[in-house]
Order: C-alpha cells, then sequence, then structure tokens
C-alpha cells in the first residue's frame, strides 16, 4: 500500500495538512464520529481542550483495535462547538501535537459548528484509514 500526500501547483501551502491524499489500498477504514465519552459513555466534563483529549484517547482506541496507526489516516474532519477561530487553532493545536498527531498530516478539514450530537459535547473527529 502507498499513501501520498501532496499539495497541488497553484494551491496555497496549507499549515501542517496537504490538499490530496492519494492512496492504493486494499482495506478502508472509517471510524465512527470519535466524541469526548468516557468508556462508561458520558461526556468527558470541562472545556473543549478536556474534550479534545478525550476524543484524541477514543481514537487511537479505535486505530489500534482497527490494526491502524495515525500514520494509515487518509482523512480526517474536526467538529468543534464554536464560532472562535482561537478555539478552533486551540483544538487544531492540541490535536497536532497529541500522539495521533501524524493523522493530521494528511487531507483534514476543521469545522466550527453549532451543536454535536450529544448534550454538552464541543468536539467531534471523523478519521477515515487506508490499510495494505
Amino acid at each position: 500500500m502507498t499513501i501520498e500526500r501532496q499539495n497541488p501547483p497553484g494551491l496555497h501551502t496549507p499549515p501542517g495538512y496537504h490538499h490530496v491524499t492519494v492512496t492504493t489500498p486494499s482495506r478502508t477504514v472509517y471510524l465512527a464520529g470519535q466524541c469526548p465519552l468516557t468508556e462508561d459513555g458520558t461526556v468527558v466534563e470541562g472545556d473543549v481542550l478536556a474534550q479534545t483529549d478525550q476524543v484524541i484517547a477514543n481514537t487511537a482506541t479505535a486505530l489500534e483495535y482497527a490494526g491502524a496507526s495515525p500514520s494509515d489516516v487518509v482523512r480526517t474532519v474536526v467538529y468543534v462547538v464554536t464560532e472562535d477561530r482561537e478555539v478552533l487553532s486551540a483544538v487544531w493545536s492540541r490535536l497536532t501535537s497529541s500522539p495521533i498527531a501524524a493523522a493530521f498530516s494528511t487531507a483534514s478539514t476543521l469545522l466550527g459548528v453549532a451543536q454535536l450530537g450529544y448534550p454538552g459535547q464541543l468536539v467531534e473527529l471523523d478519521v477515515t484509514a487506508a490499510l495494505p
């Protein structure tokens, strides 16, 4: 399997991620949106960064279970309940300095949204990985 991460000529240079990710996998792993839920299903209390830490832990667990690593990730979408660009930047910084940081060197999208599925939920991560 190969994963090629590219930035085509004519597009701006992105801060750490790539515009295009091309794979030749035999298996694709799609994770359900990883939420800031503990093993017993409760939303982590605290701010968006505390919730981001739980999302990171949950994503690492799900990837490992699927036989994947953060470097196998080919697409991420991060949803954050905020209109504040500083909050978005803080979440992105937390993700890109985490144990799953390699997942964000690929095609990535960061969105501020009005609401997520669980009461009190502030962040969610959607991940796709490619495996040989």
